[in-house]
């Protein structure tokens, strides 16, 4: 399979289901690439958690 029908089909799919998977894994990764930032939602909904429950 040709680079340019691989790399559409891989948009395709992104389309679709988004990207599911990174094309490397974080112990390939240098320290701090890629680090997801948590939403303001999320932080709120961490904030809201109980201090018994160990949040």
């Amino acid at each position: 399979m040709s680079d340019d029908r691989e790399w559409e089909r891989r948009r395709r799919r992104a389309e679709v289901f988004g990207e599911v998977l990174p094309d490397t894994t974080s112990d390939e990764r240098e320290p701090g690439d890629g680090v997801r930032r948590e939403s303001a939602g999320d932080q709120w909904l961490r904030d809201q958690v109980p201090p018994h429950h160990g949040g």
